[in-house]
């Protein structure tokens, strides 16, 4: 018997999700005329309900828009373009497979491996280390992208190198820390924003008491909740009835896996081996400590001590020929199709920003699940 199956099959009733939806509609119904913004920060999110139809389900006066949560999408242009400067040194670079297409402004990584850069997918930072051992004279460096739920396992790779003196092994810093951005989401004064479904596996690590600042500040109520069709909605009648009914504040809807004070042993993890630090965002431009850097006695590790980078990456070229919005698509201020290259000259088989490489991108999602007319809706 699937135990796990069965369990997953609950999260996907489909009397469950006409409950919730005939709930939403009772809830518009009683407030007509009321229009409510909510952002779905993480891309994970934003895959689902576009996976299970769940944009089809809502009432006219409900919008989604699509936050920043896709680490790759959120990756300046500047670290991509040192990235792929990096993969033609005399090292071996190691990703996760996301950064692989991401273009830059001297192609990709991909193109770079299809001409001899030594450029390794892994699925685990852990997994750098046994790379690390099989080419001991040889530097080999990890690019670190990602939020607060690969912090943790970045972190571990790095105090188990320290452990063993694997001292060839280093890290490209470019890890962001979530809050942060959502402070400036909606600090911008154009926000349409009036509540957050947070990132259920951000939460995981931070816990819910993270948002709290966020939702005192700016009066506006955060809900947590999972990534399975009956999770998305009752988050959704939830975070709806606290939008129309003023309440701001934050409520956990995932409980099974977020607790008020997150995994403080990962978090734990994080602060032995990071500093918080100023972080450029694609988008929201520098922020600051809204990202991670080592500290002093792990500052060996960082590739930029070991190798000198060029000046030219001190700026970001932002999005490439000023045409691609992948920067206003992160910050919920276009839809994909608002962007004149969305679904012509970027496809996911050509893609001209990250945010139609990711699986997590929001302009992926909505090419494959949604197309034109669903992005317009938007």
């Amino acid at each position: 018997m699937n135990v796990f199956g069965s369990f997953e099959a609950n999260y996907r009733r489909p009397a469950l999700v006409s409950f919730l939806r005939e709930r939403l509609i009772s809830l518009f119904d009683a407030n007509k005329g009321q229009e409510v913004f909510c952002m779905e920060v993480c891309g994970t999110h934003t895959v689902s309900i576009f996976r299970h139809g769940i944009r089809s389900l809502l009432p006219p006066g409900l919008h989604l828009i699509s936050g920043p949560g896709c680490p790759v999408c959120v990756t300046s242009q500047r670290d991509i373009d040192a990235f792929i400067w990096l993969s033609r040194q005399d090292c071996i670079l190691t990703t996760f497979g996301d950064l692989m297409r991401v273009p830059g402004t001297q192609g990709s990584l991909q193109e770079a491996r299809a001409t001899g850069a030594r450029v390794l997918t892994v699925y685990s930072p852990m997994d750098v280390i046994s790379v690390a051992k099989e080419h001991l004279n040889t530097l080999v460096v990890f690019l670190g992208v990602g939020f607060e739920t690969t912090i943790p396992g970045i972190a571990s790779m790095l105090f188990e190198a320290k452990r063993q003196n694997l001292s060839n092994l280093t890290l490209y810093p470019a890890m962001k820390l979530m809050p942060p951005a959502l402070h400036a989401i909606f600090s911008d004064t154009g926000c349409r924003v009036q509540g957050l479904i947070c990132p259920g596996h951000v939460s995981a690590i931070i816990g819910a008491r993270a948002y709290e600042p966020i939702a005192n500040q700016y009066k506006v109520p955060c809900v947590i909740t999972g990534f399975e069709p009956v999770d998305i909605m009752q988050g959704l009648c939830v975070l709806a009835e606290r939008i129309l009914n003023n309440r701001p504040g934050i409520h956990n809807a995932y409980e099974r896996v977020v607790s008020w004070d997150g995994n403080q042993r990962a978090m734990d993890m994080m602060q032995r081996v990071f500093l918080p630090a100023d972080a450029e965002w694609r988008g929201l431009g520098i922020l600051p400590q809204s990202g991670l850097a080592l500290r002093p006695e792990y500052a060996d590790f960082d590739v930029r001590s070991r190798i000198s980078f060029p000046e030219t990456f001190a700026q970001d070229s932002s999005d490439l020929k000023n045409k691609c919005r992948c920067g206003e698509i992160l910050k919920g201020k276009a839809s994909p199709s608002a962007c004149p290259l969305f679904g012509r000259a970027c496809t996911p088989s050509r893609p001209f920003g990250p945010c139609m490489v990711s699986t997590e991108g929001t302009c992926a999602a909505f090419f494959k699940y949604g197309g034109q007319e669903t992005c317009n809706n938007t």
